[in-house]
């Protein structure tokens, strides 16, 4: 039985692709350090093929979807925290 305010966790069968999106500031310096943070995490990143960025109506945010494949709970958790502690990151999903 299912409660208000309640959420099953989500289940996950490792490895999968697992999709993340982050904001921040227009700016190269953003894409570049969320490649880094991604690729100390995930060895095959590839940001040619496993980001999709979005502009903002009025040019002034990014938004990078990257594709990390991953290998367990513990690298998701890494990954956003590490996403959490840079100062370009406005939030992440």
């Amino acid at each position: 039985m299912e409660r208000f305010g309640e959420q099953e966790e989500l289940i996950l069968e490792f490895p999968c692709d697992f999709p993340i999106k982050i904001v921040g500031r227009a700016d190269v310096a953003f894409h570049v350090r969320i490649c880094e943070i991604v690729c100390r995490h995930d060895e095959g990143f590839n940001p040619d093929e496993h980001v999709q960025r979005r502009d903002s109506s009025a040019g002034k945010y990014h938004s990078l979807t990257v594709n990390l494949r991953a290998t367990s709970k513990a690298q998701i958790n890494a990954v956003y925290q590490d996403l959490k502690a840079c100062e370009l990151v406005l939030w992440a999903l």
